[in-house]
C-alpha cells in the first residue's frame, strides 16, 4: 500500500437526511466522499497512482483498474468513518458511469451497485464532467461554496482528458460552445513535460518549471480556429517539438523558459475563447473546473478577464480540480431529483457527452 496517498477532508456532524455516497474511479484515482444536501461536504477521500503510472509517463489502465479494485472498499470504509456516518445512514449512491477507462468505472459502478442493493438504496449514475462543474457548487459545512447561482454560468472545463466551454443556464442545463478538436489542454501539457523531461503528472510539473521561466523567451503559436470557440493544441505541442529538436532545451533558452512559454501559450489560448464566449452569451459568471483549473497563471489570467469585464470568477480549491468522489455525489443529488436513480443494470461508458 505504499504507493496510496491520502487526501482526505473531514467534519464531525449528526447524521441526516439527503447524505449521498459518492464513488469516483474514471480514471486513476479512487476516491469516496460523502455530501449532504447536494451541497456540504462531510468527507472526501481520494487514493492516488501517480507513483505507479510515473514510470511509465501515463496512466496505464489496466494497472489503474486492479489498483481500485485493491483498494475501493478502504476508501469508502475512510470516507464514511470521516464522515462519522454509516451506511445504514445514506440516503443514495452516486458513482462516474462515464466517460472514462472503462475497466476502471467497472470497479467504481459494481462497488456502488453492490452497496445499493445491500441496503435497498437508491442508485443513480453520473456524467463525469457534470462532477467537474458541480465541483464549484459544494463546500464544507459553514462555509460558502466558490461559485453563486448566477445564470447563464460559463465553465471553462480543462483536464487531461477534456477541454471544453459550457454555458450552463441551471443545474443539469448545459449547452456546449466549443471543445478541443485534438489534444485537450492537459494532454498537451503532458506530452510538453515529457518533451522536456520533466516527469508526470505534466501539468504540475509543466507550472513548478515554469515559475522560474520567462514566458515571453520563446515565440510558440496560439491556435485560433476562425469562427468558433472550439480549441486545438496540437499545433501547439508540434511547434515546441521542433524547437526542442532545433536548439535542444538550452539552446534559445533552458527548461524554465521553454516550460514558462508553452504555459503561457495555453493560458493565452484558453483565456481568449472564454473572453470571446462571455461577450457572446452575455454570461452572468464564469467557472473553472478539472485538472488544469488548478493551474495559478490561470487562475490569474481569469481572474483578471472577470476584472476587467465586470464579471465574477470562480474556481474550486485545488483538491477539488483534480478527480473526486465529492463532485460525483452532488452531482448525483441533482441528477436524480431531475431523473430519477438509474437501472440496477446501469452500464459504463468510455464518452458521455454532457447533453442535458
Amino acid at each position: 500500500m505504499d504507493h496510496i496517498h491520502l487526501k482526505v477532508q473531514t467534519s464531525v456532524v449528526t447524521p441526516s437526511d439527503n447524505l449521498t455516497l459518492g464513488i469516483e474511479t474514471s480514471c486513476d484515482e479512487t476516491a469516496a466522499a460523502v455530501v449532504r444536501g447536494g451541497r456540504e461536504i462531510l468527507s472526501n477521500v481520494v487514493a492516488t497512482q501517480d507513483d505507479l503510472h510515473a514510470v511509465f509517463g501515463g496512466v496505464v489502465p489496466e494497472i489503474a483498474s486492479r489498483r481500485h479494485t485493491e483498494v475501493v472498499t478502504m476508501i469508502v470504509d475512510k470516507a464514511l468513518r470521516e464522515a462519522q456516518v454509516a451506511l445504514a445512514d445514506i440516503d443514495l449512491v452516486a458513482a462516474t458511469q462515464g466517460p472514462g477507462l472503462v475497466g476502471s468505472l467497472l470497479v467504481g459502478v459494481s462497488a456502488a451497485k453492490g452497496i445499493a442493493i445491500s441496503y435497498g438504496l437508491p442508485l443513480v449514475g453520473v456524467n463525469h464532467l457534470e462532477g467537474h462543474v458541480m465541483s464549484n457548487f459544494v463546500a464544507p459545512p459553514g462555509q460558502p461554496p466558490p461559485a453563486q447561482e448566477l445564470f447563464p454560468t460559463l465553465c471553462l472545463l480543462a483536464s487531461g482528458g477534456h477541454t471544453s466551454l459550457i454555458l450552463m443556464n441551471w443545474f443539469g442545463h448545459y449547452k456546449l460552445l466549443g471543445e478541443t478538436r485534438d489534444d485537450a489542454a492537459g494532454e498537451a501539457l503532458d506530452k510538453a513535460a515529457r518533451l522536456l523531461d520533466l516527469g508526470y503528472p505534466g501539468g504540475p510539473a509543466i507550472e513548478q518549471a515554469a515559475a522560474g521561466g520567462d514566458p515571453q523567451a520563446i515565440p510558440l503559436p496560439r491556435p485560433r480556429i476562425e469562427g468558433s470557440l472550439d480549441f486545438s493544441f496540437s499545433g501547439l505541442k508540434t511547434a515546441l517539438a521542433r524547437h526542442v529538436d532545433e536548439h535542444g532545451v538550452s539552446g534559445t533558452g533552458n527548461v524554465a523558459d521553454l516550460a514558462a512559454s508553452f504555459q503561457e501559450a495555453v493560458v493565452d489560448t484558453l483565456t481568449r475563447n472564454v473572453a470571446a464566449a462571455v461577450q457572446q452569451h452575455r454570461v452572468k459568471q464564469v467557472i473553472m473546473a478539472g485538472g488544469v483549473a488548478a493551474n495559478q497563471a490561470l487562475r490569474r489570467s481569469l481572474t483578471a478577464l472577470g476584472r476587467s469585464r465586470g464579471t465574477p470568477v470562480a474556481y474550486p480549491p485545488l483538491e477539488l480540480c483534480t478527480d473526486n468522489a465529492a463532485m460525483v455525489a452532488a452531482a448525483g443529488y441533482f441528477t436524480v431529483q431531475r431523473e430519477g436513480p438509474s437501472d440496477l443494470a446501469m452500464d459504463v461508458f468510455s464518452s458521455l457527452p454532457l447533453t442535458h
